[in-house]
C-alpha cells in the first residue's frame, strides 16, 4: 500500500485535498482525522504538519509526500522534488527599513531575522554572505522595530504588510517556492504505485490547464482551423452529412479559449462549443 503525507492545515492542505479528490482517492471528511485509508485506490493517506513532511519522507516511513518547496529546502532532509503542482505559489525576498541595503552583498556583518532559517543561511553561504541569522515563528516583520534584526527574510505575496510595518523588498528573490510532490532521495523512481500516482496528478494539471474544443467548419477552411486548434498530436477530424463540412474536436489552453473562438469564427468556422477536461492521461 502506497503511503503519502498530506498538508494538515494552512495555505497547502485545502488545496492539496482538492487535486487527491480530483485525482480520484478518497479524503478525509473531518480535520481531526491524521490517517485514512483508501483500500480501493491502494493508498494510505497521513496528515502531516507541513513542515514535517519532508522529514517523515526522507526518512523512508513514508513514499511520498505534498508539501511546499520553501519547506523541503529549509528542512534539510534527504528528499527531493519530483512533481510540481501548481498551487500555493509565493516568493521568499529580503526586507528592510528604506535604505538599508540594495542586496544580499550589503548583508554582511548585519542580523536576518526569518522563519526559514535553512534557506536564508544556505542562500547567504551561496552568495558568500557573512551575518547572522536569527529564527522566528511568524510575523518577522516585528523583529526589526523591536531591534531584534535589521533585515528580514520572508514569503512576499502582495507585499502590504510590510509596507504596513515600514518596510521594503531589496534585492532578487532568494528563491520561488510553489507545492511539490517529494520523495525520498535515490528512492526507486520506478516504483509502479508512485508512477500510477503521479500519472494521476498529472492529469489533473492537463485537465485544469486545457479544455476540449469542438466546433464545424467548411472543408476549404479546414488547414487554418487546424493551424489555430493543433491539439496535442493533432485534432480529430470527422465528415459531417452535409458535404464540405467537418467536424473538429481538440484540447486547446483555457486562457486561450476564447481568442481561439474569435479566430475560428472569422474564418467560418461554426458551432464552436468548449467543455471542461475532468481527468486525462497524455
Amino acid at each position: 500500500m502506497l503511503r503519502i503525507a498530506v498538508p494538515n492545515k494552512g495555505s497547502l492542505s485545502g488545496p492539496a485535498g482538492e487535486m487527491l479528490h480530483e485525482a480520484g482517492y478518497q479524503q478525509r471528511r473531518e480535520s481531526k482525522e491524521l490517517r485514512i485509508v483508501d483500500p480501493v485506490n491502494e493508498v494510505e493517506f497521513f496528515y502531516l504538519r507541513p513542515r514535517d513532511i519532508a522529514i517523515y519522507v526522507a526518512s523512508g516511513r513514508l513514499d511520498v509526500g505534498i508539501t511546499g518547496r520553501d519547506l523541503l529546502i529549509d528542512s534539510g532532509a534527504d528528499a527531493e522534488e519530483i512533481l510540481p503542482l501548481g498551487f500555493a505559489r509565493s516568493t521568499f525576498r529580503f526586507a528592510a527599513k528604506p535604505g538599508t541595503a540594495n542586496g544580499v552583498e550589503d548583508l554582511k556583518g548585519r542580523t536576518v531575522a526569518t522563519s526559514y532559517e535553512g534557506i536564508v543561511a544556505g542562500h547567504l553561504a551561496d552568495s558568500g554572505v557573512d551575518a547572522s541569522v536569527v529564527h522566528l515563528d511568524g510575523a518577522v516583520e516585528t523583529a526589526i522595530e523591536l531591534g531584534v534584526a535589521e533585515v528580514i527574510a520572508d514569503v512576499v505575496e502582495t507585499g502590504t504588510s510590510l509596507r504596513n510595518a515600514g518596510l521594503e523588498v531589496f534585492g532578487e528573490p532568494i528563491m520561488k517556492s510553489e507545492a511539490i510532490v517529494i520523495r525520498r532521495t535515490g528512492a526507486d523512481g520506478e516504483e509502479p504505485k508512485v508512477q500510477q500516482f503521479l500519472r494521476r496528478l498529472q492529469g489533473v494539471l492537463v485537465a485544469r490547464t486545457y479544455v476540449m474544443m469542438d466546433y464545424d467548419c467548411r472543408v476549404e477552411q479546414l488547414e487554418k482551423a487546424v493551424a489555430l486548434t493543433p491539439g496535442l498530436e493533432s485534432p480529430t477530424v470527422s465528415p459531417l452529412h452535409n458535404e464540405g463540412w467537418v467536424a473538429v474536436r481538440a484540447m486547446v489552453p483555457a486562457k486561450e479559449a476564447q481568442r481561439i473562438m474569435d479566430d475560428l469564427y472569422a474564418i467560418g468556422a461554426r458551432a464552436i462549443l468548449t467543455t471542461a477536461i475532468h481527468a486525462c492521461r497524455l
